[in-house]
C-alpha cells in the first residue's frame, strides 16, 4: 500500500510497519452492482434466517460494525464505528499468512478481505471475502467478553510456533481458493489443487502450534455455537456468512460437541462441510481452554521443550533469556545438563540481540550476521543469580572493563577474556562483551576462541521462553512472508457490463421509489437476453410486490423464477431461498437496515 491510510482509527493507526504492508485500498468503486446485489441477498437471507438461531441480536450487532443490509461497507464506515469498541478494519487481498493474522487480531484490527464474492458463489466462497470477514467477524465484535477472547488469541497466536509444512498448506489452500473463484478455471488444474491441499493436510507430521492453534480458531471464530447441546446459536463468521451453512450446521445430521481442549485434536477441511460442531457455554470458556493450550506452548513453557521447537520451526525463533534478554534467529543446537535445563544456545545466520521487543544497540543482525552463542545458568560459587548481579557485585567477582576475567558456570562451560563493555537494563544483567576471549564446555571443547572477534556473552539463569518470529519485528525484518499468489480479479465483456446496467437501474428504481415503469423495460431485456440470470429478476419481483404495483409482471416474474428453480436444481435453494422474505416479510427489515 503506497499511501498508508489510518481512517482516523487508532487501531489502525497504531499498526507496525510488517502488518502493514498486507494492506490493500478498498477501491469501493469497483464493486459492481452485481456485487451489491450479492451482499444485498446474503445480508437478506442471514436476517431473515440468523434472526432467530445468532446469538446476538443480529440487526444492533451490524449497527455497532458500521454495516447495513442493503449495501457493501466502506471501510471509513465501518473504522468509525468499530473505533467507538476500540478496534479498527483494514482491507487485504485474499488469505494472508497464519501469524500475520493472529498479530492483526492481537492489534485489535480485523482483516477484511477486499473481493466480495462471485455470483455463482453466492451460497458459499472457498475465499475470504468482504461478506465473510465483515458480514461474519464485525457484527458480534460489540461484545466486550468475546472481543476480549479474539484479541486474546491474536496475542497468543502472534508466538505460535509454525513449521515450513504450514507454510506449504498455506500456498495449497489461497492456490486453491483463487482458482475456485475463477469462472473459466480448467477442472483438472482445481483437481490438482484440490489434491495438492489434501497432500499437504495428510503430510504436516506432528501439527505445530499454529496449526493446533488454527483448529481451536476455526471451531470458535469461524464454526463456534454457543449455549447448549440441544439449544446452541451461532456465534462463528464462518457459519454467519454462509446461508448454507448456517442452515445445515443445525440438521441432527452434524454432531454437537461440548467445546473443550479436545477440540485441538479435531482437524478440518475448508472445501467440505464439517460432520461436528462444537458448542461452548460462555466466552470465558473459550478463554478458559484456549489458556490451557497457551500453558502447554514453547513461548510460556521455555526451556529445553522451546528450544526444540524452535529448532524444529526452522524458522526465525526468539529465545528469552530469564535476564530479559532476547535472541532473535534461527536456533540450531543448545546443550542441556543431566536435569534437562539448557545450559548453552546456539543460533545460525542473521541474529539480532533486544530487550522489551526493541532491539539493543549495535546487535542487531547485520552485526551478528553468522550467529550467536552463549552459555546459559548460574555462575559457580554464587548463590545469587548473575542476572541480578549490580555494578558492585560485578566489581567484587573481579567483573569489570578493562580486566581480564574468567566466568565458570556450574554447567562446566568457562568463558575467558578481557571484559570490554557491560551491558544492564532495567536493573538487569544482559551482556557481557570480551575481548580475546576463549569459551570452552564442560568437556573443554573450544566453541568460541579469540581469532574469531569480539565476544558478546548472554547473561541469563534460564531460557524463559521460546517463541516464532523476531523480537523486535521491524528492525529485524524489511519484509514479511508473501504469498506467491495473487487473488483473482474478473474482467467483464460488454453484456456483463450492460447486464450490471440492468441491475444498477433496479437499485436506483428501489432506493428513489420513482419510475417504477422503467422495471417493464429491464424485464423486457432480461427475458431477451439474459434468461440464465435470477438474482436481478428476483429484485424486480420484490419491487413489485412490495408496492403492489403491475400484478401481471410480478406474474410472469413469479413463474419465471419458479420455473427455473424446478429446471436447474443447482439454483433451486438460492431462488426458493430468495422468495421467501419476499412472501414473508420480516417486519421493518428496510428502516432496520438503514
Amino acid at each position: 500500500m503506497n499511501n498508508f491510510q489510518d481512517y482516523n482509527n487508532p487501531q489502525v493507526a497504531a499498526l507496525p510497519q510488517h502488518l502493514k504492508q498486507f494492506i490493500v485500498d478498498q477501491h469501493y468503486d469497483h464493486y459492481t452492482p452485481i456485487d451489491q446485489a450479492v451482499w444485498r441477498y446474503v445480508m437478506r437471507q442471514n436476517y431473515s434466517y440468523l434472526k432467530d438461531v445468532a446469538y446476538y441480536p443480529y440487526i444492533p450487532g451490524l449497527h455497532k460494525a458500521g454495516l447495513t443490509i442493503e449495501r457493501i461497507p466502506r471501510l471509513q464506515e465501518m473504522n468509525n464505528a468499530l473505533a467507538k469498541i476500540s478496534w479498527g478494519a483494514v482491507t487485504v487481498d485474499g488469505f494472508i499468512p497464519p501469524a500475520a493474522f493472529m498479530e492483526y487480531q492481537a492489534y485489535r484490527v480485523l482483516v477484511i478481505a477486499a473481493d466480495i464474492r462471485q455470483l455463482k458463489h453466492i451460497e458459499y466462497t472457498p475465499a475470504p471475502d468482504i461478506l465473510h470477514e465483515s458480514a461474519g467477524h464485525a457484527p458480534i465484535i460489540a461484545d466486550p467478553d468475546y472481543h476480549q477472547y479474539l484479541s486474546y488469541f491474536g496475542s497468543i497466536g502472534a508466538k505460535a510456533m509454525f513449521s515450513a509444512q504450514d507454510f506449504e498448506l498455506y500456498e495449497a489452500i489461497r492456490a486453491l481458493s483463487i482458482l475456485k473463484e475463477m469462472p473459466d478455471a480448467d477442472p483438472q488444474e482445481i483437481k490438482k489443487a484440490e489434491e495438492l491441499v489434501e497432500w499437504c493436510q495428510d503430510n504436516m507430521g506432528d501439527p505445530s502450534e499454529m496449526a493446533l492453534l488454527s483448529r481451536l480458531h476455526w471451531w470458535t471464530v469461524e464454526y463456534g455455537l454457543i449455549g447448549t447441546l440441544n439449544n446452541p446459536k451461532i456465534y462463528g463468521a464462518g457459519l454467519l456468512s454462509s446461508i448454507g451453512e448456517s442452515a445445515n450446521c443445525m440438521s441432527p445430521d452434524v454432531k454437537k460437541l461440548l467445546y473443550t481442549p479436545d477440540a485441538v485434536n479435531y482437524s478440518y477441511d475448508i472445501t467440505k462441510p464439517q460432520p461436528q460442531l462444537f458448542v461452548t457455554p460462555t466466552f470465558q470458556n473459550l478463554i478458559d481452554v484456549l489458556e490451557q493450550f497457551a500453558d502447554k506452548m514453547a513461548f510460556r513453557v521455555g526451556g529445553a521443550y522451546g528450544l526444540q521447537k524452535g529448532i524444529e520451526s526452522k524458522n526465525i525463533c526468539t529465545a528469552v533469556y530469564s535476564s530479559g534478554l532476547q535472541v532473535s534467529g534461527t536456533i540450531t543446537d543448545y546443550k542441556s545438563d543431566a536435569d534437562g535445563n539448557p545450559v548453552f544456545i546456539k543460533t545460525t545466520g542473521p541474529t539480532a540481540l533486544s530487550f522489551n521487543n526493541k532491539q539493543l544497540n549495535g546487535h542487531g543482525k547485520n552485526y551478528h550476521k553468522d550467529g550467536f552463542s552463549s552459555p546459559v545458568g548460574r555462575l559457580k560459587g554464587y548463590d545469587q543469580i548473575l542476572d541480578n548481579f549490580s555494578a558492585d557485585d560485578l566489581k567484587k567477582a573481579g567483573i569489570s572493563s578493562g580486566k581480564d576475567t574468567t566466568l565458570n558456570f556450574e554447567s562446566g562451560y568457562k568463558v575467558s577474556g578481557t571484559v570490554n563493555s557491560i551491558l544492564y537494563r532495567d536493573n538487569k544483567l544482559l551482556v557481557i562483551t570480551f575481548n580475546n576471549c576463549t569459551v570452552t564446555d564442560g568437556s573443554g571443547q573450544v566453541v568460541f576462541q579469540p581469532e574469531w572477534g569480539v565476544y558478546d556473552m548472554a547473561v541469563g539463569e534460564k531460557i524463559t521462553s521460546v517463541f516464532c518470529g523476531a523480537a523486535d519485528k521491524e528492525s529485524f525484518e524489511t519484509l514479511s512472508y508473501q504469498p506467491k499468489t495473487n487473488t483473482y480479479h474478473p474482467h467483464y465483456d460488454a453484456k456483463t457490463i450492460a447486464l450490471q446496467g440492468l441491475y444498477q437501474q433496479v437499485r436506483d428504481c428501489r432506493e428513489n421509489g420513482t419510475s417504477y415503469e422503467v422495471l417493464l423495460d429491464i424485464w423486457d431485456e432480461l427475458e431477451k437476453n439474459y434468461t440464465d440470470d435470477w438474482l436481478c429478476a428476483l429484485e424486480i419481483l420484490e419491487i413489485l410486490d412490495q408496492e403492489e404495483l403491475m400484478p401481471q409482471m410480478a406474474a410472469q416474474v413469479k413463474f419465471f423464477l419458479e420455473t427455473k428453480a424446478i429446471n436447474k436444481p443447482e439454483l433451486s435453494k438460492l431462488i426458493k431461498d430468495g422468495l421467501y422474505p419476499i412472501k414473508h416479510p420480516v417486519e421493518d427489515l428496510n428502516t432496520k437496515s438503514q
